[in-house]
């Protein structure tokens, strides 16, 4: 069930949250916890309930595991172990077709393909399974109740496409007393953040993603103004679809009195690669830092090992988004960046702000060429235009040119949705707005609708 649907809108969104509040009022919070766990179950079969043991049996797994990491005499083989299981778990999906395909070019086999279809969002709760296994493994979670752990895990909001959350991080807000009955700030300042991120993915998103679709995938060449319309459209269509989703996810969660933390701070407003990554889905940047750059030893060692664990990390936060060779790539790219940054500011080395936005946006900007890309051929097909060898006569789309105008603008000069909830000159207009980007989102959503060439799909569930 998508966040960008009439039935999670007008349906499951409001019925969830009127009997989990019913339940706390004339039952009790242990019911009320149950009723939210089977209904995030719900939410999440409702793509295909064929998964749904999948992610109980993860649970389960992870649940007993952090129960003996707790108290177990070999708590690192035991989390070696743990981890190692939802790895496997993780690579099986969304690797096996990879590894065969690449074997079969290597050694010249013909292993067949076993065309599995990725688990909705198993890259997630995995993660977020993993850091559980971690923080029980350095004492950092207090609590080992089942049912807690399944809310933990499976809360809707959160479930599909995060942000990745640690359990001391959302746990003790679902104990605290005060969070069993509606708030009115909470409500006021949800639906006025889950709107923002609804017109952020209907509107403006999904409008870019026809410019991007367009180049990409159905033209065999582009010209220079058509291959950086189609560029600039996919990176725009990449922020504006996820941080709209994690919006409509901080959202919901705050109408339940459940604060998530912030995933995105304007990370195209970033003057250097290292500040786009502390902007840019804050929560995995936290997660690669956390579970894989400083258990490598960080910058505590030479700077060789530095350089080594920074291109590790992101390599494998490369190939964490996609089993293909490009993500693999594009994350090499973000390693060697960062890599050039630490350079350039040991040497002491500086540019002006404006030049230094600059460069780190088009850096981006052309990293996701090849993280959008099917191959690296349309990679290149793309970059070629963008860079003048293909020649020749330019095509303008104007419309597509002033969306990116526009984008820019609201990228650069305005306040982030995080920034607009903490704005208290607004919070007295926020039913005003509310209602308004509520209904340019669903006519948006109609229009999108009754086209057959066009689906409102989220980027993020390929990942």
């Amino acid at each position: 069930m998508l966040f960008n649907s009439y039935e999670f809108i007008f349906f499951f969104l409001p019925l969830v949250y009127l009997a989990y509040f019913a339940l706390h009022r004339y039952g009790n919070a242990l019911v009320a916890k149950l009723f939210l766990v089977l209904a995030s179950l719900f939410f999440y079969s409702w793509w295909n309930p064929v998964y749904l043991p999948l992610i109980l049996g993860s649970m389960v797994f992870n649940y007993v595991v952090g129960q003996r990491l707790a108290r177990s005499r070999k708590p690192k083989l035991l989390l070696f172990f743990g981890v190692g299981v939802n790895l496997a778990l993780l690579g099986y999906f969304k690797y096996a077709d990879f590894f065969i395909n690449n074997a079969n070019f290597l050694f010249g086999t013909q292993i067949p393909l076993l065309h599995l279809v990725l688990p909705l969002a198993i890259s997630f709760f995995t993660f977020q399974q993993i850091a559980y296994l971690v923080d029980s493994y350095r004492h950092e979670t207090k609590e080992y109740d089942f049912l807690n752990y399944a809310l933990f895990v499976t809360f809707f909001p959160q479930l599909i496409a995060g942000p990745i959350v640690h359990h001391k991080e959302m746990m003790p807000q679902f104990a605290d007393a005060n969070n069993r009955y509606p708030r009115a700030a909470h409500i006021a300042e949800g639906l006025f953040i889950f709107a923002v991120g609804l017109f952020k993915k209907v509107v403006i998103a999904d409008t870019f993603a026809v410019w991007a679709t367009e180049g990409f995938d159905h033209t065999a060449s582009l010209d220079f103004a058509s291959a950086w319309i189609t560029s600039l459209s996919y990176t725009f269509q990449l922020y504006f679809d996820f941080s709209g989703y994690t919006d409509m996810a901080i959202g919901a969660a705050l109408l339940f009195n459940i604060r998530l933390p912030q995933n995105f701070n304007s990370p195209y407003k970033a003057t250097s690669i290292q500040d786009f990554w502390r902007r840019w889905h804050i929560t995995l940047s936290r997660f690669l830092r956390d579970y894989i750059y400083i258990p490598l030893g960080g910058n505590r060692k030479s700077e060789y090992r530095t350089h080594y664990n920074l291109m590790t990390t992101f390599l494998l936060g490369g190939i964490w988004h996609g089993a293909g060779w490009t993500f693999l790539f594009w994350g090499a790219l973000h390693g060697l960046a960062l890599v050039i940054h630490r350079l350039w500011k040991k040497a002491g080395k500086t540019l002006p702000r404006v030049a230094a936005w600059f460069v780190t946006f088009m850096f981006v900007n052309i990293s996701w060429v090849f993280f959008r890309a099917r191959s690296f051929d349309d990679a290149f097909k793309v970059l070629k235009g963008m860079f003048g060898f293909n020649g020749g006569t330019a095509t303008f789309n104007t419309m597509a040119l002033w969306y990116i105008a526009a984008a820019f603008v609201v990228v650069l000069l305005f306040q982030n949705s995080n920034e607009l909830a903490a704005n208290k000159k607004l919070k007295k207009y926020y039913l005003f707005i509310t209602v308004l980007l509520f209904l340019f989102a669903l006519l948006q959503m109609f229009n999108i609708s009754v086209q057959e060439d066009r689906v409102s799909e989220f980027l993020y569930f390929n990942f």
